[in-house]
């Protein structure tokens, strides 16, 4: 394109950056020492929105207008209501699509507004062309469907019917549609070019920059590993670097931005790649010092001469920069050593670029701190002189008044030279050596190393007397000295304490205590059936007391109420039924063993009289096979009372009752027994996804 062959043109001066303009009443920028100056608007490209496709744009844009607007008209309701129902979805249409467009226009940098860097760089990527052209496209159909919402909006006020309001509605939206449908191309190739904007590194145009270029495979990327944390590919082939590559390192406590560019050939500018491009366009627009990386080995491919004629051909694109011309590879061949006309040739050429010259080997670091910082002193001296030549350094000048403080009287007051000085500057101008000062270092070195060596603070202590610096010292409890809280007398305190602890003891062991009660048979056998009456109480709570943990407690206790209620009427049925029969052995052992059952469980308490009821369930189960545990109508136990049975029609409503209770037991007792560890994931259905307009068919549209 035309603004690549401006950038190219090698023969004249490059383009100066634009500055921006100051608009009607803001105020001046602050002074250059407060503030860097005006920059251009930066863009951070890794916050783009995703450019989504067309059919996705429509499926997008018209499920939300099904959502946000009414979606329910009856041809009932009054005209005007209507007609307020389908403008309302034309509009919410139209400027849903209007906000879409206008984000997707705004997130796009606008190459009028960002820096030159950033704008020749889009047009070596993109084409400049191209990517105006559909960033129009766009605002284009933005202003063509903002005509359509208006028209079709004005055409509903005279619609006279529900069925003629309805069309205009789908014909709105269905060009609307139409429209957004024609931005296929441009909607796909704005995504492209956002997914590589995405991937390029920030770079900082007005920040200190470090500018490497060169012939392919001449240790530019192997220079900028060294010197920053950034991992480039290095490998031994042309076109490693395919694009450029940013680091970060540190001088002076200052950063500069480390800039590896792919490498450039010595073609004609129109036959330069899009790779090579991306070099050309940092030389042109970046103000950073430039750092020429020559092979002297040849080993790159290239020979001298071809790498002497690319740097004549690009030394237009330096003009106005620091320049540092870096002779790599000297461990393979030094510069003294190559034929003397390629010496003189590299020099001529130096000195006619008025850049310097260093040599260095990047794969063994020769040389490679004493090139960082001749490069970022030759940049930071080129910056302080642009602001000194500058129009802003002139107003500071003039604002700048140093004061001189006049003689006040004839005294003098010389600088104060520390006594140390004055001695080392005595014994030199006698010719003595001066003792050099043992560090701390050196002694750790000597003592074992870290970890062995301990480090003597005591002795820099600055005391009255020296011979004070190694005294125990005292200890310190909660800000007091300990030594302030000792009485001077403690040891005559201490043996007096000691000699009346020791009459206290001699006069224990003369009047020794009486002897104690002793208890007589009689009261002896008092004490033990209290001691028995007790234990009987306490197992007696104790077997009241419900062993359940949790929340089985009440439930527990109600299941132990149903246990006993159901023995006792099975013991009521057995009676009743043998009632008019003769009685036997069995029956007579039966009756006995229930009393007995009742005799004990008096003494023992509702705990274990629930434990023998329950083990006995299973004898009175298999011997009693009667009409009560039958199927047998209701109208054959009028027998028994309804008092006895718990309320309930039938002994077989007593016993589902009980099975219930212990099925609804059952679940109480997992949970109760459950711990933290575990887990229960239970079967929630989110109002979100069942949720939501039916359509006519019978389908959910889910939100």
């Amino acid at each position: 394109s035309k603004a690549t062959v401006s950038v190219l043109n090698w023969t004249q001066h490059t383009t100066p950056l634009r500055r921006a303009r100051r608009r009607p009443g803001r105020p001046p920028s602050p002074p250059f020492f407060y503030s860097s100056p005006p920059t251009m608007k930066l863009y951070n490209f890794k916050e783009i929105a995703v450019v989504p496709k067309s059919k996705d744009f429509v499926d997008v844009v018209l499920s939300k207008t099904q959502r946000k607007t009414p979606t329910v008209v009856h041809k009932g309701y009054q005209i005007t209501r209507i007609r307020a129902f389908y403008m309302r979805k034309v509009k919410f249409t139209q400027k849903n699509i209007h906000d879409k467009l206008t984000g997707v226009l705004e997130a796009f940098p606008r190459l009028d507004d960002i820096h030159p860097f950033y704008a020749e760089l889009l047009n070596v990527l993109y084409d400049r062309d191209h990517y105006k052209a559909a960033l129009g496209r766009l605002n284009t159909c933005r202003h063509y469907i903002d005509q359509l919402g208006r028209e079709y909006v004005r055409l509903l006020k005279y619609g006279d019917s529900l069925y003629r309001c309805k069309q205009l509605k789908r014909a709105a939206l269905g060009r609307m549609a139409t429209l957004l449908g024609k931005l296929d191309d441009s909607l796909g190739y704005l995504e492209q070019v956002r997914q590589h904007l995405s991937r390029l590194p920030s770079i900082d145009p007005n920040t200190r920059t470090l500018l490497v270029c060169g012939f392919p495979n001449v240790g530019k990327t192997s220079f900028l590993n060294k010197v920053t944390r950034a991992d480039g590919d290095v490998q031994n082939y042309a076109f490693t670097t395919k694009s450029l590559f940013v680091g970060h390192t540190n001088y002076r406590f200052m950063t500069f931005q480390v800039i590896d560019t792919p490498g450039v050939l010595d073609k004609k500018p129109s036959e330069l790649s899009t790779i090579e491009m991306q070099s050309i366009t940092a030389l042109a627009h970046l103000k950073a010092t430039v750092m020429y990386f020559m092979d002297l080995s040849c080993e790159c491919g290239h020979t001298i001469d071809q790498q002497v004629s690319l740097f004549k051909n690009i030394s237009p694109l330096f003009s106005g920069k620091p320049l540092l011309v870096v002779l790599n590879k000297c461990d393979v061949i030094p510069f003294s050593q190559i034929d003397g006309s390629d010496q003189e040739m590299i020099k001529e050429a130096v000195e006619e670029a008025g850049a310097e010259m260093v040599e260095c080997s990047t794969l063994h670091d020769v040389g490679i701190g004493e090139m960082k910082t001749k490069a970022c002193e030759m940049l930071m001296a080129h910056r302080q002189e642009t602001k000194v030549r500058g129009k802003k350094y002139n107003d500071i000048e003039n604002r700048i008044y140093c004061a001189m403080p006049d003689q006040r009287d004839e005294k003098a007051r010389p600088s104060m030279v520390p006594p140390s000085v004055l001695r080392e500057r005595q014994m030199k101008a006698e010719g003595v050596e001066f003792p050099k000062k043992v560090l701390e270092k050196e002694l750790e070195q000597e003592g074992g190393g870290p970890g062995v060596y301990s480090h003597d603070l005591r002795k820099h202590y600055m005391l009255e007397n020296d011979e004070w610096k190694y005294d125990i010292m005292p200890e310190f409890i909660n800000g007091k000295n300990i030594r302030d809280w000792i009485d001077p007398d403690i040891d005559q305190r201490l043996a007096e304490l000691e000699a009346e602890e020791d009459a206290r003891l001699e006069e224990l062991a003369a009047n020794p205590a009486p002897e104690q009660f002793e208890l007589n048979s009689v009261n002896k056998e008092i004490l033990d059936e209290i001691r028995h009456k007790v234990g009987l109480m306490k197992q007696a709570n104790h077997d009241k007391r419900t062993t359940t943990r949790g929340k089985l407690g009440k439930v527990q206790e109600a299941v132990e109420r149903h246990a006993a209620l159901i023995h006792k009427d099975r013991a009521f049925v057995e009676g009743e039924r043998t009632r008019g029969r003769k009685r036997t052995r069995g029956d007579d052992d039966e009756d006995d063993e229930f009393e007995v059952r009742q005799e004990r469980s008096a003494s023992r308490g509702a705990g274990a009289d629930l434990q023998d009821r329950t083990r006995s369930k299973s004898t009175i189960r298999s011997n009693s096979k009667t009409r009560f545990f039958s199927n047998a109508p209701a109208s054959r136990d009028r027998g028994v009372s309804m008092s006895k049975l718990g309320g309930l029609k039938s002994g077989s409503q007593q016993l589902r009752a009980f099975a219930m209770a212990k099925k609804k037991t059952k679940t109480l007792a997992r949970d109760s027994r459950m711990g933290e560890s575990d887990r229960h994931h239970f079967d929630m259905k989110p109002k979100w996804a069942f949720s939501g307009k039916m359509s006519s068919n019978g389908n959910r549209h889910s939100r």
